[in-house]
């Protein structure tokens, strides 16, 4: 039977890098291309089927950013497939980035210059908007409308017979330090690109808590530091190629600089054959490419703990009651 993969943001950047990789490795997949722009997926499930005809692949429409397109999709997942055996949470947006220039060039004659540029932490600030469904627009692009997904797609997912697998696209720039609890769609803060990728972490930490049991098993990724559409407008064009030998030197002495979304899926691919119950539920998986351009997977013990994750849930299911509430009283008014 095949492995039924599906990838939100799939049509560019580190999604459409990962579904050429994945059929790479089973050329033999069912490959589900969950995106927001049809027109795009379509050009590239053409593209993948061309190099890989023997592939499954199919698209769903849908933009995590609302919540009433995530519902239909759902219903329409669940209409097409038994079960999902990886779910890869890739898509997310990092609205407008500003640089910080103070933070730059201070920080380009201090100790902290390679962690600076591997984290971008101190260097961007973003300015985040309210949704048509009255949420921060990062956290439900990146969080919430993926948690939604998800609890809509437990019955494709949980099968203990045999483990499912979700593996979340999030940041070395998830910081601690950018979260607060009290204010979880980071609503009050400058850094919620940061927040929601902590989130994230602190939701996978809490999916295994709560789904393990169940047989479905949530693992978190960061694809290093890359040129795509979504970095590629922090700076100007000229800047970037001013940058480009710097950051290949920096990459002999930091393994965070992929700077391609090929080499940026290392861990992605490397999670896609392991057994998921043999992983650490508080490890996030690192790709890495050493100077010379080589691809690895590194491991970090993510700064959360499991009291906090499980608080963080619990809050999402209460927004997720606030929400489901107010679409349904929405569509019975229209």
């Amino acid at each position: 039977m095949r492995k039924a993969v599906l990838v939100t943001g799939a049509s560019s950047g580190v999604g459409l890098a990962l579904c050429k990789r994945l059929l790479e490795e089973d050329h033999e997949l069912h490959l589900c291309l969950a995106c927001r722009n049809r027109s795009k997926a379509e050009a590239v499930r053409e593209a993948l089927l061309a190099s890989h005809p023997l592939a499954e692949v199919s698209i769903v429409q849908v933009d995590v950013s609302d919540l009433q397109s995530v519902f239909r999709a759902s219903g329409e997942l669940k209409q097409r497939f038994q079960r999902l055996d990886y779910v890869y949470l890739n898509a997310g947006i990092m609205p407008n980035p500003q640089l910080n220039i103070k933070a730059l060039f201070s920080g380009l004659f201090s100790r902290k210059v390679i962690h600076m540029f591997s984290t971008a932490e101190g260097l961007l600030t973003q300015e985040d908007q309210i949704t048509a469904d009255g949420l921060q627009e990062v956290f439900e692009t990146n969080v919430f409308g993926h948690f939604i997904l998800i609890q809509e797609l437990a019955p494709l997912l949980c099968h203990s017979d045999s483990p499912s697998q979700l593996i979340w696209t999030s940041s070395r720039n998830a910081r601690k330090s950018n979260f607060c609890l009290e204010d979880i769609q980071h609503s009050r803060g400058q850094e919620p690109y940061s927040s929601s990728k902590y989130a994230v972490d602190l939701l996978s930490v809490a999916v295994n808590r709560n789904f393990n049991s169940r047989g479905l098993y949530s693992s978190v990724v960061c694809p290093g530091t890359m040129v795509t559409n979504m970095t590629c407008g922090i700076l100007p064009p000229c800047v970037w190629t001013l940058l480009t030998p710097i950051i290949w030197l920096l990459r002999f002495f930091a393994n965070a600089f992929t700077l391609t979304p090929y080499n940026g899926t290392e861990a992605l691919v490397w999670l896609f054959h392991q057994k998921p119950e043999s992983l650490n539920p508080l490890t996030k998986y690192l790709s890495a490419t050493t100077g010379f351009g080589s691809n690895y997977v590194m491991t970090q013990k993510m700064d959360l703990d499991e009291d906090t994750a499980e608080k963080f849930y619990q809050n999402l299911l209460e927004l997720e009651k606030h929400v489901r509430a107010t679409i349904q009283k929405r569509n019975h008014q229209s």
